[in-house]
Parts: structure tokens; C-alpha cells; sequence
């Protein structure tokens, strides 16, 4: 009985306790709720909104109808909160981030606070938790690597950074010119997820947003770059994209202190019209944006009119800002353009031939069951070649040689082929016949050459200003040869190339003179290579004296570089004079110094320049630097030739085609696809300037053609089932992947 009571008594003082507890509860609740009441009962003045937009960043805005508390003596004691604003919402509170939308309910009688405080720890665009994040976000992993030559595995641990993993993100949607939309694809997210789960893919507007701070990064490093270089010459050109609009690409060359050959993009901009004034208006803008129009040494451009009154535009520029040769020599042709009008005057009369070609090609090409067809054939006929049948474009003369080499290969495939054939066509859309093919062989073999050259002298990532001269020489040097030919058509072909090559190098003041001193910086080469080769193009009399010209007009720019550099660090011209004459104090010595005085005057200013000049022109090349490139040469040699080394840093960077600039019209062909046709200009700038700067010199670009013949390879392995990892069907292979 006693006991009963006491748990009865325990009974009721617990229920009390409770009832207690929940009238606390409520009055807690209703206190808080009149204070929402009581804060959001007069909304914050414009002064208040004012000093709370203050606390916040830049680019962080108040919500226009929100409903914001601002207490500037707030009760939470928690450092995190002060990265967050309060504001209530339905008669709740909650909290907004101020560094990014995110929002948490915050009512601390109602909701805990882990989230708000893992939230202020980890949110990227807090200022507080950049610094911390590299150290955050780097793990060490287990990884394992398989031997080459062995079935073992080796451990190791790496530090995986997420940071490095972004940007490498970003460095694969530039340089392999893939859409920003690549990175929502399923396929990529499952990848990702396989390859390393901590990562957070962005969405394609940030990777937009990242490729943009990419370009302007490494924008200014260029800029810094620029700062250290001496001179500039570049290269442009023009191109009308998918969206029609037109696209002005300019290209700058230049050699770095390190004697390293410099090939960058610095600009991929609209201009209004392809008129001369507008693009050497355009070039100018570009050149005073990145600090260097006082800087410009050369201009490299095709034939067409409009680049005439560029230059002539861009040498009144020069003139102002300071230049070498009073930019009498600023304007170089694009020889590889000149070879294409050369070589298309000489075949021109071979049209018939080649149209039949071209046709049989196209007709083969234009149905996958001719294309089974022909593969079948070329078994059969036990032909073994990788090459693969391509069209060419009828601009390119070199793409024009491809089609009829590789077309060459399966005449046989051809001549059992049912292809077109009948009275309706014209004489050109015929197929080939016997003759035709034969056509085909001597003009192959006679365009091999021009082939040849054209590559050489196209390349941008090897000095060219030096091959100008001798691939020149080679050229007349061919057509001299076919000039001599039994065959008539083509005795015919060479002597209309020979004529389309005097309209423009037939004379020493048709070229830029820069060409001839090139080849005379190349140490290889120097004075005596220059002389020959004047002698075999215009005779013995002739090439003497045009030697001499050039001779001549390396010492003036010399005397002109000189002065333009002359330092405390040259070497006393009394130095390097050709009379021996002793320095020694004593007897005499009064008389050697008015020697010597009187030497300087006979020599004027110019007398150490002519001497290091004559100096470089008169030494002979060890073994070893028999084997050095120009630019290898120079970099270990320059110390010797103070003046000579700057004059050859600026004339060796020549280009001497425009290829530089009009390869980047391809990439901007396949950025401006027409599934990406929406891209704005500026954008379009940013991916092709940056793909160009990251781009390594050993990373070619994709030849879809060297591409396709791999892949043809593959096919036939899969066929003959010598391939483990893959099923004998059907592979298929996107060969732009």
C-alpha cells in the first residue's frame, strides 16, 4: 500500500514535469514568433539596407521582396554565422549564404546548425576557404601500375588534387575543342564517376565561365612575355565563318630570349569587311592592345590586293612608332601562295585528265556499297596499300597532288569499275583512260617536288626565313629541268610555271631583302651560299653583282642595328682592327695612340660593326656545330656577336607563309560546327587563342587522313582475327574522335 503511494506520488510529479516543459516549450515558441512579428512588422529602412548590402560582396545582391532581420547585436555566438544574412519566409527563419544562393532553415529551437556550419566551411565562394581548399581537397591514394614486360604490379601513392582535376577538365574541353555541354553528357558522368568519384563535374555554364578565366590568364602572361621579346613579325588572314561573320586571324612570330621560336595567336576578332583599310586598321588595334605596334618588324600575306593596302596602311604605322629599314622591307609575300599560283598556271592544261580523276573518285566515294565494292577489288587485285581515296579541294593544288598520287595507286581498281560512261557527258566527266593515267603518272612525278617545298616552308614551329632563298633556287632549278623535257606537254607546263615565277622572283627587288640576309645569318650557309645561289638563278655577271647589292644591304641594316644597341658591354673597336699594334707603356707610346686615333677616323663609327660582321662571315664551323640547327647555333655562339645576335633574332623569326594563320581558320571551322554555331565571337576568341597558347609543340593536330589509314589497318587486323580484345564483326570507329 505504502508503496502504490509513493509511485502514485512519482506519477504526478513527472506529469507536472512534462506539463511544465511544454508550457516552456510554447511560450519559448511564441516569444520567438513575436519576435519575427516584432522585427518583420517594420521592414528595414534604406539606410539599414544600405549598410547590409555593405556587408556583402561585390557581386552578391539583396533579394528585392525578401524579408531580411538584421540585428546588429545578434545573439549567436557562433563565428560561422556571420558569413550568413537572416530573413523569414513563411513565418520561419532561415538563412542565405552570402557567397552563393544557398539557403538553410535557421531556427535554432526548431532546426540544428550542422549544416549551416559545414556549409560556411566548405563554400567555394567564401574568401576565407580558398586558401584552405588546396589542403582540403588533397588526398593520397593507393594506385598500382602495371610492368611493360611483366604481369606484376606496382604500388605506389599519389596526392590527388580536385583543383588540378578542374583544370585539367578545362584544359581537355580547349584543347581538344570539345563543346562545354560535354561535360552534362551521361557517358562522361558515368566515366567520371568510375575514374574519381570526389570529384563534382561543373555545369557547362561554369566551364564556360572557367574557359574564360583560362584566356585571360594566360593572356596576360603572354602580355608579360611580350615585354621581353625584341622584335615581332606576324602573319593574317581572313575567313567568313557558319554564322557569316567575318574573322580576322593574326598570328605573332617571335624569338625569346632562350633563341626558342614563338608561334602565338593573338587575335581571332570580326572586322567589318575584307577591304585593305579594314584589316590594316584591325591589325593596328590588336598590335597598340597588346603594347607591341612599336615592336612590329614584318607582315606576312597572300597576293590578294587587299593586303597591299594593309601593309602599305601598316608601314605609315611603323613609320610613327619606330622601325627598321624605315619599313621598306615590312611587306613579305607568302611564298606557299605564290607556289600555288605558279603550279596552277603549269597544269592547268592537264584539266581534262584530272577532272576525269577527281570524277572517278567521287563517284567511287558517293555510295558505301562502291566503297565495299572497290575494297574488294583492291583485294583482289593484291594491292598493298594503307592510302585512302580523298578529294581534293580545287584552291589547293598540293590536296589536288594527293588525290591523283593515292588515285594512282588503284588504276587497276578503276578500270573495273563500272563507272559512267556515255555520249551525254562531256569530255572531262568521262572515265580515265590509258592515256589519262599515264598523264597522271608525269605530273605526279613532276609535282613532287613543288609538294615537297610547299611542307617545308609551311612549318611554323621551325625557323623558315633561312629555306626561303634555296627552296626558291630549287624551284627555278626543276623548271630549268623540265624546260629540257621530250615531252612537249609538259616542256609547255614548265615553261608557263617559269614565266608566273619571274612575275615575282625573277628579280632581286621582287623579294624582300630580308629573304636574301636570312640565309646569311644561317651559319651554315653565311655569304658564300647566298653568292652561288645568285649565280645558278641569274648567271655568273649578273649574280655577282646582285650578290654585292646584298652584301651591301646587310651592312647598312647592320650599322642600323648597331646604333639602335650599341652598350658599355661592346668590345673596344681597337679590339677586333686588323693592324697588331702594342699597348705597352714606354718609348713610342704616345706615337701608337695617334695611330690609333687615326685609325677610328678612317673607320668612322661603323668600324667595330664591319669588323664583327666580317668576323662572323669569315668563320669556319667546328664538327660539332656542323650538326646545330640556325637556331641552336646562335643560341650558344650569339655572346660572341653583341650586335649581329639581335639583327638575326628578329630576321630568323620571319615567316614565309601565311599557313599559321589560315590552320587556325580549321580550328575555328570545327568550334564554329553547326551544332555550336551559337558561340559568340568573344567566345570563339577565348577557345582558339587559348587552345593555341596551351597546345605543346609535340601535340600535332589530328590529320584526318593519316587517321583514316590507321584505322583501315585496325579493320583489316580485326578481319584476319588477329586482334584478342575485340569481336571479329563490325568495328566501328569515329575517326574525328
Amino acid at each position: 500500500m505504502l508503496r502504490n503511494l509513493k509511485a502514485a506520488k512519482r506519477s504526478e510529479g513527472s506529469q507536472g514535469t512534462t506539463d511544465s516543459y511544454s508550457c516552456n516549450m510554447e511560450s519559448s515558441q511564441s516569444k520567438r514568433s513575436a519576435s519575427f512579428s516584432e522585427q518583420t512588422s517594420q521592414p528595414l529602412s534604406e539606410k539599414d539596407m544600405e549598410e547590409l548590402q555593405s556587408t556583402l560582396p561585390p557581386d552578391k545582391k539583396l533579394k528585392a521582396g525578401r524579408e531580411y532581420i538584421w540585428n546588429r547585436k545578434s545573439k549567436r555566438k557562433a563565428e560561422y554565422w556571420k558569413y550568413y544574412l537572416e530573413y523569414v519566409e513563411n513565418g520561419k527563419l532561415r538563412a542565405e549564404c552570402k557567397f552563393c544562393p544557398k539557403t538553410f532553415a535557421a531556427d535554432g529551437n526548431l532546426n540544428g546548425s550542422k549544416n549551416v556550419k559545414n556549409h560556411a566551411e566548405s563554400c567555394l565562394g567564401n574568401p576565407i576557404n580558398i586558401e584552405k581548399e588546396k589542403g582540403k581537397e588533397k588526398q593520397t591514394k593507393l594506385y598500382f601500375d602495371q610492368e611493360h614486360e611483366s604481369s606484376e604490379l606496382k604500388c605506389g601513392s599519389r596526392i590527388i588534387n580536385l583543383n588540378d582535376v578542374r583544370e585539367a577538365l578545362i584544359h581537355m574541353i580547349i584543347v581538344d575543342e570539345l563543346p562545354f555541354k560535354h561535360v552534362e553528357k551521361s557517358g562522361f558522368r558515368h566515366f567520371v564517376q568510375v575514374a574519381c568519384p570526389q570529384f563534382h563535374i561543373p555545369s557547362r555554364v561554369t566551364i564556360a565561365r572557367d574557359c574564360l578565366k583560362l584566356y585571360y590568364s594566360e593572356k596576360e602572361k603572354l602580355r608579360e612575355m611580350f615585354k621581353t621579346c625584341q622584335r615581332i613579325s606576324v602573319t593574317t588572314d581572313t575567313w567568313t565563318s557558319i554564322q557569316r561573320i567575318n574573322y580576322m586571324c593574326l598570328t605573332a612570330h617571335f624569338i625569346d630570349n632562350d633563341w626558342k621560336l614563338n608561334k602565338k595567336i593573338i587575335n581571332f576578332c570580326p572586322i567589318s569587311s575584307h577591304k585593305g583599310e579594314a584589316i590594316g586598321k584591325a591589325v593596328e588595334a590588336c598590335l597598340e592592345y597588346w603594347g607591341i605596334d612599336d615592336k612590329l618588324f614584318t607582315v606576312t600575306v597572300d597576293n590578294a590586293s587587299s593586303n597591299d593596302v594593309a601593309c602599305a596602311h601598316l608601314s605609315r604605322m611603323v613609320r610613327r612608332t619606330g622601325c627598321i629599314n624605315d619599313g621598306k622591307n615590312l611587306h613579305v609575300r607568302c611564298i606557299a601562295h605564290i607556289i600555288n599560283l605558279i603550279v596552277w598556271d603549269g597544269i592547268r592544261e592537264h584539266g581534262v585528265c584530272i577532272d576525269r580523276v577527281r570524277n572517278a573518285v567521287k563517284y567511287v566515294k558517293n555510295s558505301p556499297a562502291r566503297i565495299l565494292r572497290f575494297k574488294d577489288l583492291v583485294q583482289k587485285a593484291n594491292i598493298d596499300s594503307k592510302s585512302s581515296l580523298s578529294f581534293d579541294v580545287p584552291t589547293r593544288w598540293n590536296s589536288t597532288y594527293i588525290m591523283l598520287e593515292t588515285a594512282l595507286k588503284f588504276r587497276r581498281v578503276f578500270s573495273g569499275l563500272s563507272l559512267p560512261d556515255g555520249e551525254d557527258l562531256n569530255d572531262n566527266e568521262r572515265p580515265p583512260e590509258p592515256e589519262d593515267w599515264e598523264k597522271v603518272e608525269r605530273l605526279v612525278l613532276f609535282l613532287g617536288g613543288f609538294y615537297l617545298l610547299t611542307k617545308r616552308i609551311s612549318g611554323s614551329h621551325y625557323v623558315t626565313a633561312n629555306k626561303g632563298l634555296g627552296e626558291i633556287a630549287s624551284m627555278y632549278d626543276m623548271l630549268n629541268n623540265w624546260e629540257q623535257s621530250e615531252d612537249l606537254n609538259f616542256q609547255a607546263m614548265a615553261i608557263a610555271m617559269k614565266k608566273k615565277f619571274d612575275k615575282y622572283w625573277g628579280d632581286v627587288d621582287k623579294m624582300n631583302k630580308f629573304i636574301y640576309v636570312a640565309l646569311l645569318l644561317d651559319p651554315h650557309s653565311k655569304m658564300v651560299i647566298v653568292e652561288l645561289t645568285l649565280t645558278d638563278m641569274h648567271g655568273p655577271e649578273k649574280g655577282t653583282k646582285l650578290a654585292n647589292d646584298v652584301k651591301e644591304f646587310a651592312y647598312s641594316l647592320f650599322e642600323e642595328y648597331r646604333k639602335m644597341y650599341a652598350t658599355s658591354n661592346i668590345p673596344d673597336c681597337g679590339d677586333n682592327m686588323s693592324m697588331d699594334i702594342d699597348n705597352s707603356k714606354g718609348v713610342g707610346s704616345d706615337y701608337v695612340r695617334k695611330l690609333k686615333e687615326r685609325a677610328k677616323r678612317l673607320k668612322g663609327t661603323s668600324g667595330y660593326a664591319i669588323s664583327e660582321l666580317d668576323r662572323y662571315l669569315n668563320d669556319q664551323l667546328g664538327p660539332e656545330e656542323e650538326e646545330q640547327d640556325a637556331l641552336t647555333w646562335w643560341g650558344k655562339n650569339g655572346q660572341r656577336y653583341v650586335i649581329l645576335n639581335r639583327m638575326a633574332r628578329d630576321i630568323l623569326a620571319i615567316p614565309l607563309s601565311t599557313v599559321a594563320s589560315e590552320s587556325a581558320f580549321s580550328t575555328g571551322g570545327r568550334t564554329l560546327d553547326p551544332f555550336r554555331s551559337s558561340l559568340t565571337p568573344k567566345m570563339v576568341q577565348a577557345l582558339l587563342c587559348t587552345q593555341d597558347w596551351l597546345r605543346a609543340k609535340e601535340v600535332p593536330i589530328v590529320d584526318v587522313e593519316e587517321n583514316l589509314k590507321e584505322l583501315e589497318e585496325i579493320e583489316k587486323e580485326v578481319q584476319r582475327g588477329e586482334s584478342n580484345d575485340v569481336d571479329d564483326e563490325v568495328v566501328f570507329v569515329d575517326s574525328l574522335v
